[in-house]
């Protein structure tokens, strides 16, 4: 058995074990089986260093764990070294593990508009949030801007990291944009739907009625109804992209580095919408 699978910590509601398998049952891979792994920060290293041993040729690494797996490769990626998170792990036949980040360009692709020329809003300070920083930059959005939850809670300084690595705008409060990508898991609480509302207030300082002000939205949260902000998105007319969209896209470039095979997206977009 050629087994691969994810590392995240929790992976209550992943849904990228039926979403790979329908791929590996689509092309008649039998041999194959891709799983979940949960695994705890304090026990990713050992883990990892573990499953060539187990029978495995790769894995997508998920929260928290794209920064740690990024200090483990031995063969990272160009890509991966200037984002500074990996979420693609290889492991090669001469023992060394290969990484690669396929959410930047799984980002483009998931999007469908090149943003040249744009300027957008980035929520998060995390590895999702570095390579959608870096992917957006490298195709020319004008203007790039990150937010993060505020400094008692611990994003902020994460926030001005990255904005200072990747030269971007540290932003105080979520600014009008042409696109807004969110990379927190904040969404799946209801958003106010306006700025004196006392119910339903989340942690994305964001209303109904800001949200309006974003002509594409991306989240890349994925739950079994579409979110609030991208609820909100579209009640504005907006461009969305779903953040199973998202999934797709970067989890085909994933199994197309560990299988050799043209991925099977119409297989995959299945698996993922039978979950709704």
């Amino acid at each position: 058995m050629i087994r691969l699978g994810v590392l995240g910590w929790p992976l209550e509601r992943s849904l990228s074990p039926p979403m790979h398998n329908a791929a590996l049952q689509a092309l008649g891979m039998s041999e194959w089986r891709y799983q979940a792994l949960p695994v705890p920060p304090e026990l990713f290293e050992q883990t990892v260093r573990s499953l060539p041993d187990a029978g495995f040729r790769g894995a997508n690494v998920t929260i928290p764990h794209k920064a740690a797996a990024f200090t483990l490769a031995d063969r990272p990626s160009d890509a991966a070294r200037e984002i500074g998170a990996v979420n693609t792990l290889t492991f090669l036949p001469d023992g060394a593990i290969e990484a690669q980040n396929t959410d930047a360009p799984g980002l483009l692709d998931a999007l469908a508009v090149s943003p040249r020329g744009m300027s957008a809003l980035v929520l998060g300070a995390g590895g999702s949030a570095q390579a959608v920083v870096w992917a957006l930059r490298n195709a020319g959005a004008r203007e790039i801007s990150v937010w993060s939850r505020p400094p008692e809670r611990g994003g902020s300084g994460r926030a001005r990291a990255l904005a200072q690595r990747f030269e971007v705008l540290l932003a105080p409060a979520p600014t009008a944009a042409d696109l807004l990508v969110n990379c927190t898991p904040l969404t799946a609480l209801a958003l106010r739907t306006s700025a004196t509302e006392r119910q339903g207030l989340n942690s994305l300082p964001l209303t109904f009625d800001q949200v309006g002000s974003y002509p594409h939205v991306v989240d890349l949260v994925y739950t079994s109804s579409q979110t609030p902000l991208l609820a909100a998105a579209r009640a504005h007319g907006a461009h969305t992209v779903d953040g199973r969209d998202f999934l797709l896209a970067q989890g085909a470039l994933s199994f197309e580095r560990w299988t050799g095979a043209e991925a099977p997206r119409e297989a995959m977009r299945r698996a993922l919408h039978e979950r709704d």
